[in-house]
């Protein structure tokens, strides 16, 4: 049987990563994670040298990418050409540029039919920033995370850590708090939730809890 497309957006730190592969796991569900799709091209043009506010280069840019991406439970694995990225998208130097990128709206619209054409497999957990907005609209069943302030400067300052790139607390809460500006201020597909999306508060939950909320939400489960 055909499995559910379901979306998970929010803001950074506010645990759709971790959730979403989660859930994944749990339903034995592939997983998509967008972000690594902006941290892609933000790879690129950081090693091609590119100024991303010169329009024609990275139309250019983006047009000859030979760009692909594999989804296994739990895992997003990034290709270009036949070089495998997924361990080179977690530098802060990669996830600034990639928050910059993916305001631009070439960029979104380039990678638009790529996000898309998965919504005909189903079986997925697609996170993202407007993945039942714009991306997926469709999607069988869609949420909206969202955490305080705190929780998420906390959670993304351990997320550094984890992945080798330690930066300090009150730099990592001005990282947000400047990609929440870009997100919610940008012309195409700014941040928000879905109108028929369930908004979870996971300020004071666990991700094991969040995942129990979710499957509630779905049918079957």
């Amino acid at each position: 049987m055909r499995g559910f497309l379901i979306t998970i957006d929010g803001p950074a730190g506010a645990g759709k990563s971790t959730t979403a592969r989660a859930l994944a796991v749990r339903l034995g569900y592939a997983y998509l994670d967008t972000g690594a799709l902006y941290r892609a091209v933000a790879w690129v043009v950081r090693r091609a040298g590119i100024d991303y506010t010169d329009v024609e280069a990275m139309e250019e840019l983006l047009s000859s990418m030979d760009f692909h991406v594999s989804l296994d439970e739990g895992v997003t694995r990034t290709f270009i050409a036949n070089e495998e990225i997924t361990g080179q998208l977690r530098s802060p130097e990669i996830s600034r540029l990639a928050s910059t990128v993916a305001a631009l709206p070439y960029v979104r619209d380039r990678l638009l039919p790529i996000q898309a054409r998965f919504s005909r497999e189903g079986g997925i957990v697609a996170e993202g920033r407007d993945m039942g907005t714009r991306v997926f609209p469709e999607a069988d069943v869609k949420f909206f995370l969202e955490a305080d302030i705190e929780t998420r400067t906390t959670r993304r300052h351990r997320e550094t850590v984890h992945d080798g790139h330690p930066e300090t607390q009150p730099d990592v809460r001005r990282a947000i708090e400047e990609r929440d500006a870009n997100d919610r201020s940008r012309a195409t597909a700014p941040l928000k939730p879905a109108g028929d999306a369930v908004v979870i508060d996971s300020s004071s939950l666990t991700v094991e809890q969040v995942v129990e909320r979710m499957l509630a939400w779905i049918p079957g489960e």
